[in-house]
């Protein structure tokens, strides 16, 4: 199996790949045309990114079976292309979870205690004790989550040793789709804007999707009270950057942020950003999963979906599958297992226009016998099962269900 690395990657993981047989090129520095020239000529099977972006013409380029995402966000990665061309994209969640964390920590600590100015008084040959002695500080403060998946709960268990008090809204809790662990130490509220209202601190922990581009906007900036914290570690595009941005230059409210609405997709370039221009910001340079352990574990994770895949054909962490099929009727034939029973039914099926969905062949003790369970777009019609059935001696038995 051929495998493409495109982006950063720990050596680690290149030798587990290679060891488990994989033909590996680690080419980091590969984007845009060039990923697309080589992804033509080198025919990977696999391709494995970071934050490279992985548009329609590189997956169409090639022969790729499966894209793995070394990190959790996977908004970089043209989904609906992949999908369409039956193309795996996989990711590794939560593997970084605990390094962005400690960043989240690192710019509230770093706003509130004002470092960045210290430090640069002190290189300035300044020495102002008065001017930075004055901080808040985080005991007993009130830090709002929106969002509550593996970093937004790594964020809380350390806010928590703080002293704080954590509120959250998230998606999964308000449809009832999941329910926080009982050791959390946190306080659910029903909307965005609740969260809002109540914290000194708000931390944004959402997957970019069309339904949060934006979803931190200027109406809820405008809950939050006069010398909050924003902290946005996620996406740049979660927060709407002219609102943002008018409620900075207002003093309203202070940001540190890991993530930019425009950032470079390259990993060194001349850039301007006018969010982190202002003198209430402080930026990082979308680092926050960039911890050397943080990438040992990635690369692990990296290996074990590359080896299942070669091993088995089956995909760790996918998150291009549909949800939900076509599919409104399943088809149950119990046949015994000898060859071309399932190839008749298949070729009758095409020729009453029905599409199959998905398959299932479960195989009885012995090998003697089988039941296909097999999902389709469209019902069949009585002829049509009369056809089935007594087109093959091998079909015992067959009926439809309807899939509710």
């Amino acid at each position: 199996m051929r495998v493409l690395i495109a982006d950063k990657f720990e050596q680690s993981g290149i030798d587990g790949l290679k060891a488990a047989g994989c033909e590996v090129e680690f080419s980091p520095d590969l984007s845009g045309d060039t990923l697309t020239a080589a992804i033509l000529e080198r025919r990977p099977d696999v391709l494995i990114v970071r934050g490279t972006s992985v548009t329609a013409p590189m997956l169409e380029a090639g022969s790729l079976s499966l894209v793995v995402r070394a990190g959790a966000g996977y908004n970089t990665i043209d989904l609906a292309a992949a999908s369409r061309l039956g193309i795996y994209v996989s990711n590794c969640p939560g593997k970084n979870s605990i390094a962005v964390a400690e960043l989240v920590f690192a710019l509230i600590l770093a706003l509130d205690r004002r470092v960045v100015d210290n430090v640069e008084s002190l290189r300035a040959g300044r020495w102002n004790k008065k001017e930075f002695s004055k901080a808040r500080g985080l005991f007993g403060r009130t830090l709002g989550l929106l969002g509550y998946g593996e970093i937004g709960r790594e964020t809380a268990r350390r806010a928590h040793a703080f002293g704080m008090r954590v509120v959250v809204w998230s998606r999964r809790f308000a449809t009832g789709s999941a329910l926080p662990d009982r050791d959390d130490p946190i306080e659910l509220l029903p909307t965005p804007d609740a969260v809002a209202e109540q914290a000194d601190i708000l931390s944004l922990h959402l997957a970019l999707t069309p339904e949060t581009r934006h979803f931190v906007n200027g109406p809820l900036l405008k809950k939050l009270k006069r010398g909050s914290l924003v902290i946005n570690t996620a996406r740049g595009e979660i927060i709407e950057a002219s609102a943002l941005e008018a409620a900075l230059r207002e003093g309203h409210i202070s940001a540190g942020l890991d993530v930019f609405p425009d950032e470079p997709s390259a990993a060194v370039a001349n850039w301007m950003s006018p969010l982190a221009a202002l003198p209430n910001v402080i930026g990082t340079h979308h680092v926050g999963g960039s911890t050397d352990q943080a990438q040992e574990a990635i690369a692990v994770e990296t290996v074990r979906i590359v080896t299942a895949f070669k091993t088995t054909g089956q995909v760790p962490n996918v998150v291009n599958l549909a949800v939900r099929t076509p599919a409104t009727h399943t088809l149950v034939v119990r046949h015994r297992d000898r060859p071309g029973v399932l190839a008749h039914v298949f070729d009758r099926l095409r020729g009453g226009q029905i599409n199959v969905q998905e398959t299932e062949n479960v195989i009885f003790e012995g090998a003697e016998a089988a039941i296909a369970r097999i999902d389709l777009d469209a019902a069949p019609s009585q002829q049509l099962l009369d056809a089935i059935a007594s087109g093959n001696p091998d079909i015992l038995d067959l009926r439809v269900v309807l899939i509710p």
